[in-house]
């Protein structure tokens, strides 16, 4: 009577064997059919195939990738897409030359940007107020200067003639023509009116050189203004090209190097205006009111070309002044040019340019001759901030790199 209950603690244990062989077996059973399946899809997939080889026939072996005829072939698209590609580039070399130029102008406009922010303007009222006083200032070089410009150069192409016959009264300016005949061939050149067509080719070519100028200046107008509304889009637009892990490296030295090529652009303006001031107070100063205008304008233009482009200016303001003037008064212009270069070389150009660029003098020099090479005067305009940026790349990269191992 009392055994059974002694009995019981014994089933426990023989329950949860049974119950592990069970789960064992529901797991064989499940991985046999599973396995039935795979083979049931597997048979299906060889029989689509023999089916499909006895339709279209069996395919062949693949291709050798070492063949040479494969390799040949490949290396010959390879050297056509890249030939293509730079048939393209140089086919779009005026559209890309318009971009650069106009995002040149664009970061040395955005200084202005910044100037109205931090006194309290917000970006979009910044831009709007920026934009609006680019259009206002070309306006009012279109409609009040350009007219006194043409006049005044007018007056100089009509006089240069006279001027000429002025300076072969000089005894030692006539032996040289004696000599080189120099002033005779200038002289029959500009009086025979055909300066012009030689230039640019005829009518038609005088003609189509004012529209390719004006549309190229009208396109990168309208660029910049476009840049400049969206200038830090662009730059963010740029920067996500990098890898996401450098992206933050990246973005650094990529605003550096836009506040460099913003403040060059806008110091070399800050410079060139300057320059063209003191000539424009200079010719009125000594009695040439009626070409103050345009040769004010010629010096500001020519004084933005590194290196040579205020020697240039300056000797083209010069000569006129010999050549309309007296000798005394053509002395003080030299003098002029010689004491203001020396006072825009050690005085104005580091205070503005210190912060914007910081590149050795043999850099600037070479980087300029190379970028006048390539792209003539444009080219010497840009070459400048791209060399820092190359520089300061250098230095951040490379160098540090090379320090770091």
């Amino acid at each position: 009577m009392n055994a059974a209950p002694a009995d019981r603690p014994d089933d426990g244990p023989h329950e949860a064997v049974s119950t592990k062989s069970e789960a064992d077996d529901e797991t064989t059973q499940a991985g046999s059919e599973a396995d039935a399946d795979a083979a049931a899809d597997a048979d299906a997939d060889a029989d689509e195939k023999r089916e499909h080889d006895r339709r279209f026939g069996k395919p062949g072996p693949p291709f050798d990738r070492n063949a040479p005829y494969l390799f040949g072939l490949l290396l010959g698209l390879g050297l056509l897409t890249a030939y293509a590609a730079g048939n393209l580039l140089i086919t779009m070399g005026s559209v890309i030359l318009q971009i650069v130029v106009a995002l040149f102008l664009a970061s040395g406009i955005n200084p202005m940007v910044v100037f109205l922010q931090k006194r309290g303007f917000r970006r979009p009222w910044a831009v709007l107020t920026v934009i609006l006083g680019v259009l206002g200032a070309l306006a009012l070089f279109f409609v009040a200067l350009v007219p006194v410009i043409s006049d005044q150069v007018a007056k100089i192409s009509a006089n240069v003639p006279d001027w000429v016959a002025e300076l072969q009264r000089n005894q030692r300016v006539q032996q040289l023509n004696d000599e080189y005949q120099i002033l005779d061939k200038v002289q029959e050149y500009v009086a025979s009116g055909n300066f012009v067509s030689t230039v640019f080719g005829g009518a038609l070519g005088v003609g189509l050189a004012v529209l390719n100028v004006l549309v190229t200046a009208f396109v990168v107008t309208v660029l910049t203004l476009y840049f400049i509304a969206s200038y830090e889009k662009t730059k963010h637009a740029i920067y996500r090209l990098a890898p996401a892990s450098r992206r933050d490296r990246v973005t650094k030295l990529g605003d550096r190097i836009f506040d460099g090529i913003g403040g060059y652009v806008s110091g070399a303006f800050v410079v060139a205006l300057c320059a063209g001031l003191s000539t424009l107070a200079l010719l009125f100063a000594i009695g040439m009111g009626e070409y103050a205008v345009a040769l004010a304008f010629v010096v500001m233009i020519t004084d933005v070309i590194p290196m040579i482009g205020a020697t240039i200016g300056a000797a083209i303001v010069c000569a006129i002044t010999f050549a309309t003037t007296d000798l005394k008064t053509g002395i003080i212009a030299v003098v002029f040019y010689i004491a203001y270069q020396q006072f825009e070389n050690y005085v104005v150009y580091p205070r503005v340019m210190s912060r914007a660029v910081d590149i050795p003098g043999v850099i600037t020099v070479i980087a300029a001759l190379i970028g006048a090479s390539l792209l003539g005067v444009v080219g010497a305009l840009l070459a400048i901030p791209a060399a820092a940026a190359v520089l300061m790349l250098v230095r951040e990269v490379f160098v540090r790199a090379q320090d770091e191992r």
